[in-house]
Protein backbone atom coordinates (compact mmCIF):
# COMPACT_ATOMS: atom_id res chain seq x y z
CA UNK A 1 0.00 0.00 0.00
CA UNK A 2 2.63 2.40 -1.39
CA UNK A 3 1.27 6.40 -1.74
CA UNK A 4 0.32 7.26 -4.68
CA UNK A 5 2.70 7.84 -7.33
CA UNK A 6 3.38 11.22 -9.34
CA UNK A 7 1.34 11.82 -12.52
CA UNK A 8 2.47 10.18 -15.87
CA UNK A 9 3.71 12.11 -18.63
CA UNK A 10 1.38 11.18 -21.84
CA UNK A 11 1.61 7.14 -22.15
CA UNK A 12 1.86 5.11 -25.06
CA UNK A 13 -1.16 3.44 -25.56
CA UNK A 14 -3.24 2.45 -28.38
CA UNK A 15 -6.45 5.88 -28.75
CA UNK A 16 -9.52 4.55 -29.35
CA UNK A 17 -11.03 6.59 -32.39
CA UNK A 18 -9.70 10.59 -32.52
CA UNK A 19 -11.91 12.77 -30.47
CA UNK A 20 -11.70 15.04 -33.79
CA UNK A 21 -12.44 12.13 -36.27
CA UNK A 22 -15.88 13.76 -36.53
CA UNK A 23 -15.17 17.04 -37.54
CA UNK A 24 -16.14 20.69 -35.15
CA UNK A 25 -19.55 19.12 -34.29
CA UNK A 26 -18.19 16.27 -32.85
CA UNK A 27 -14.99 18.21 -30.85
CA UNK A 28 -18.03 19.92 -29.44
CA UNK A 29 -20.44 17.55 -28.85
CA UNK A 30 -18.03 14.13 -27.76
CA UNK A 31 -17.24 14.00 -24.36
CA UNK A 32 -13.74 13.87 -22.50
CA UNK A 33 -13.64 9.89 -22.12
CA UNK A 34 -12.11 8.82 -18.90
CA UNK A 35 -10.94 5.65 -18.02
CA UNK A 36 -10.18 4.33 -14.44
CA UNK A 37 -8.40 1.61 -13.77
CA UNK A 38 -9.00 0.44 -10.22
CA UNK A 39 -9.90 -2.02 -7.60
CA UNK A 40 -12.41 -2.21 -4.95
CA UNK A 41 -9.93 -3.35 -2.45
CA UNK A 42 -8.01 -0.57 -3.29
CA UNK A 43 -7.63 2.24 -0.61
CA UNK A 44 -6.18 5.09 -2.59
CA UNK A 45 -8.91 4.22 -5.66
CA UNK A 46 -11.89 5.26 -3.29
CA UNK A 47 -9.70 8.26 -1.97
CA UNK A 48 -8.41 9.24 -5.83
CA UNK A 49 -12.25 8.78 -6.91
CA UNK A 50 -13.09 11.59 -4.68
CA UNK A 51 -10.38 13.89 -5.40
CA UNK A 52 -11.22 13.29 -9.20
CA UNK A 53 -14.66 14.38 -8.58
CA UNK A 54 -13.68 17.05 -7.02
CA UNK A 55 -11.89 18.05 -10.18
CA UNK A 56 -14.40 17.25 -12.19
CA UNK A 57 -16.53 20.04 -10.65
CA UNK A 58 -13.86 22.51 -11.00
CA UNK A 59 -13.85 21.75 -14.41
CA UNK A 60 -17.31 21.50 -15.02
CA UNK A 61 -17.86 24.86 -13.48
CA UNK A 62 -15.01 26.19 -16.16
CA UNK A 63 -17.68 27.12 -18.51
CA UNK A 64 -16.96 24.28 -21.34
CA UNK A 65 -19.11 23.05 -23.02
CA UNK A 66 -17.95 19.42 -22.78
CA UNK A 67 -19.12 16.67 -21.17
CA UNK A 68 -17.00 13.81 -19.13
CA UNK A 69 -17.88 10.04 -19.61
CA UNK A 70 -16.08 7.72 -16.85
CA UNK A 71 -16.22 4.07 -17.35
CA UNK A 72 -13.96 1.96 -14.38
CA UNK A 73 -12.11 -1.22 -15.81
CA UNK A 74 -11.24 -4.16 -13.24
CA UNK A 75 -7.65 -4.65 -11.93
CA UNK A 76 -7.46 -6.94 -9.02
CA UNK A 77 -4.48 -6.22 -6.99
CA UNK A 78 -4.29 -9.10 -4.96
CA UNK A 79 -6.16 -12.08 -7.28
CA UNK A 80 -4.63 -14.65 -5.05
CA UNK A 81 -6.97 -13.98 -2.08
CA UNK A 82 -9.21 -16.14 -1.04
CA UNK A 83 -12.84 -15.16 -1.01
CA UNK A 84 -13.37 -15.41 3.04
CA UNK A 85 -9.52 -14.86 4.49
CA UNK A 86 -9.02 -15.54 7.47
CA UNK A 87 -7.87 -12.64 9.62
CA UNK A 88 -7.91 -8.71 9.85
CA UNK A 89 -7.07 -6.05 7.63
CA UNK A 90 -2.92 -6.46 9.62
CA UNK A 91 -3.14 -9.92 8.92
CA UNK A 92 -3.41 -9.24 5.43
CA UNK A 93 -0.73 -6.81 4.89
CA UNK A 94 1.79 -8.71 7.21
CA UNK A 95 1.51 -11.54 4.64
CA UNK A 96 1.44 -10.23 1.68
CA UNK A 97 3.22 -7.15 2.09
CA UNK A 98 5.66 -8.99 4.28
CA UNK A 99 5.57 -6.25 6.99
CA UNK A 100 5.72 -6.24 10.66
CA UNK A 101 2.25 -5.44 12.54
CA UNK A 102 4.26 -2.46 13.64
CA UNK A 103 5.30 -1.20 10.60
CA UNK A 104 1.54 -1.45 9.12
CA UNK A 105 -1.04 -0.03 11.95
CA UNK A 106 0.45 3.44 11.89
CA UNK A 107 0.29 3.05 7.80
CA UNK A 108 -3.45 2.03 8.05
CA UNK A 109 -3.79 4.87 10.19
CA UNK A 110 -2.04 7.51 7.75
CA UNK A 111 -4.38 6.12 5.04
CA UNK A 112 -7.68 6.61 7.22
CA UNK A 113 -6.41 9.99 7.68
CA UNK A 114 -6.10 10.95 4.11
CA UNK A 115 -9.72 9.39 3.81
CA UNK A 116 -11.54 11.58 6.13
CA UNK A 117 -9.44 14.39 4.52
CA UNK A 118 -11.81 13.87 1.32
CA UNK A 119 -15.10 13.03 3.77
CA UNK A 120 -14.47 9.05 4.00
CA UNK A 121 -14.71 7.25 6.89
CA UNK A 122 -12.53 3.95 6.36
CA UNK A 123 -12.76 1.40 8.64
CA UNK A 124 -10.00 -1.07 8.36
CA UNK A 125 -10.98 -2.70 11.80
CA UNK A 126 -14.20 -3.86 10.49
CA UNK A 127 -13.09 -4.58 6.80
CA UNK A 128 -13.85 -8.07 5.59
CA UNK A 129 -10.45 -8.89 3.28
CA UNK A 130 -11.50 -11.05 0.23
CA UNK A 131 -10.92 -12.01 -3.78
CA UNK A 132 -12.82 -8.92 -6.01
CA UNK A 133 -13.11 -10.73 -9.34
CA UNK A 134 -16.67 -11.43 -8.59
CA UNK A 135 -17.19 -7.60 -7.69
CA UNK A 136 -15.82 -6.47 -11.14
CA UNK A 137 -17.75 -8.88 -12.84
CA UNK A 138 -20.95 -7.11 -11.12
CA UNK A 139 -19.25 -4.13 -11.92
CA UNK A 140 -19.93 -5.01 -15.94
CA UNK A 141 -23.00 -6.46 -15.73
CA UNK A 142 -24.34 -2.90 -13.70
CA UNK A 143 -22.26 -0.85 -16.81
CA UNK A 144 -24.47 -2.87 -19.52
CA UNK A 145 -27.81 -1.84 -17.25
CA UNK A 146 -25.96 1.95 -16.98
CA UNK A 147 -25.36 1.22 -13.09
CA UNK A 148 -21.73 1.81 -12.79
CA UNK A 149 -20.86 4.40 -11.51
CA UNK A 150 -23.55 3.99 -8.64
CA UNK A 151 -22.34 0.16 -8.05
CA UNK A 152 -18.91 1.45 -7.55
CA UNK A 153 -19.64 4.16 -5.13
CA UNK A 154 -21.55 1.56 -3.20
CA UNK A 155 -19.15 -1.70 -3.54
CA UNK A 156 -16.19 0.83 -2.11
CA UNK A 157 -18.48 2.31 0.52
CA UNK A 158 -19.75 -1.07 1.56
CA UNK A 159 -16.03 -2.41 1.67
CA UNK A 160 -14.07 0.64 3.01
CA UNK A 161 -16.78 2.08 5.53
CA UNK A 162 -19.04 -0.56 6.38
CA UNK A 163 -17.58 -3.82 6.73
CA UNK A 164 -19.90 -5.56 4.20
CA UNK A 165 -18.38 -8.76 2.19
CA UNK A 166 -17.89 -8.23 -1.77
CA UNK A 167 -16.31 -11.32 -2.49
CA UNK A 168 -19.25 -13.68 -2.39
CA UNK A 169 -22.31 -13.84 -4.73
CA UNK A 170 -25.37 -13.54 -2.39
CA UNK A 171 -23.69 -10.61 -1.01
CA UNK A 172 -22.55 -8.68 -4.03
CA UNK A 173 -26.58 -8.95 -5.26
CA UNK A 174 -27.52 -7.65 -2.33
CA UNK A 175 -25.09 -4.47 -2.82
CA UNK A 176 -26.54 -4.79 -6.90
CA UNK A 177 -30.31 -4.40 -5.60
CA UNK A 178 -29.35 -1.21 -3.49
CA UNK A 179 -28.58 0.47 -6.61
CA UNK A 180 -31.81 -0.27 -8.18
CA UNK A 181 -30.13 -3.68 -10.18
CA UNK A 182 -32.64 -6.71 -10.68
CA UNK A 183 -31.19 -8.87 -7.64
CA UNK A 184 -31.87 -12.06 -9.62
CA UNK A 185 -30.30 -11.05 -13.16
CA UNK A 186 -27.26 -9.89 -10.82
CA UNK A 187 -27.11 -13.16 -9.03
CA UNK A 188 -27.11 -14.98 -12.63
CA UNK A 189 -24.16 -13.27 -14.41
CA UNK A 190 -22.56 -14.31 -11.11
CA UNK A 191 -23.11 -17.89 -11.09
CA UNK A 192 -22.22 -18.10 -14.56
CA UNK A 193 -19.54 -15.95 -14.67
CA UNK A 194 -21.02 -14.28 -18.04
CA UNK A 195 -19.06 -10.86 -17.52
CA UNK A 196 -15.61 -12.88 -16.48
CA UNK A 197 -14.60 -12.13 -20.33
CA UNK A 198 -14.62 -8.60 -19.76
CA UNK A 199 -12.92 -8.49 -16.67
CA UNK A 200 -10.14 -10.57 -18.08
CA UNK A 201 -10.11 -8.10 -20.92
CA UNK A 202 -9.76 -4.69 -19.03
CA UNK A 203 -7.02 -6.81 -16.89
CA UNK A 204 -5.28 -7.40 -21.13
CA UNK A 205 -5.64 -3.72 -21.60
CA UNK A 206 -4.03 -2.28 -18.36
CA UNK A 207 -1.10 -4.93 -19.47
CA UNK A 208 -0.80 -2.99 -22.97
CA UNK A 209 -1.17 0.57 -21.64
CA UNK A 210 1.89 -0.74 -18.88
CA UNK A 211 -0.73 -0.07 -16.23
CA UNK A 212 1.36 -1.38 -13.10
CA UNK A 213 -0.72 -0.26 -10.14
CA UNK A 214 -3.68 1.46 -9.63
CA UNK A 215 -6.10 3.68 -9.16
CA UNK A 216 -4.93 4.91 -12.51
CA UNK A 217 -7.11 7.12 -15.05
CA UNK A 218 -6.68 7.49 -19.09
CA UNK A 219 -8.04 10.95 -20.54
CA UNK A 220 -9.12 10.32 -24.08
CA UNK A 221 -6.88 7.24 -24.82
CA UNK A 222 -3.69 9.93 -24.87
CA UNK A 223 -2.95 11.05 -21.13
CA UNK A 224 -2.49 9.06 -18.03
CA UNK A 225 -2.68 9.75 -14.58
CA UNK A 226 -1.63 7.45 -12.28
CA UNK A 227 -2.32 7.48 -8.21
CA UNK A 228 -4.69 9.31 -5.92
CA UNK A 229 -3.66 12.95 -7.19
CA UNK A 230 -4.62 16.44 -5.86
CA UNK A 231 -7.59 17.96 -7.81
CA UNK A 232 -5.12 20.00 -9.42
CA UNK A 233 -3.68 17.72 -11.27
CA UNK A 234 -6.78 16.02 -12.80
CA UNK A 235 -8.10 19.98 -13.58
CA UNK A 236 -4.64 19.53 -15.92
CA UNK A 237 -4.74 17.16 -17.75
CA UNK A 238 -8.33 17.51 -18.83
CA UNK A 239 -7.47 20.68 -19.68
CA UNK A 240 -4.51 20.02 -21.73
CA UNK A 241 -7.55 17.36 -23.30
CA UNK A 242 -9.78 20.07 -23.99
CA UNK A 243 -7.25 22.52 -25.58
CA UNK A 244 -6.14 19.69 -27.31
CA UNK A 245 -9.55 19.73 -29.48
CA UNK A 246 -9.42 23.13 -29.94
Amino acid sequence: MAPPAAPNAAIAARSRNSPLAGGVDAIVSDPIKVDIWSDIACPWCFIGKRKFETALETFSNGGREVEVEVEFHSFELAPDTPVDFDGSEIDFLVKHKQMSPEQVAPMLEHVAGIARNVGLAYDFSALRHTNTVKAHQLLHFAKAHGKQLELKERLLSAYFEQGRHVGRDEDLADLAEEVGLDRAKALSALATDEFLPAVKADKEQAIAYGIQGVPFFVIDGKYGVSGAQDPAAFVEVLETAWSARS
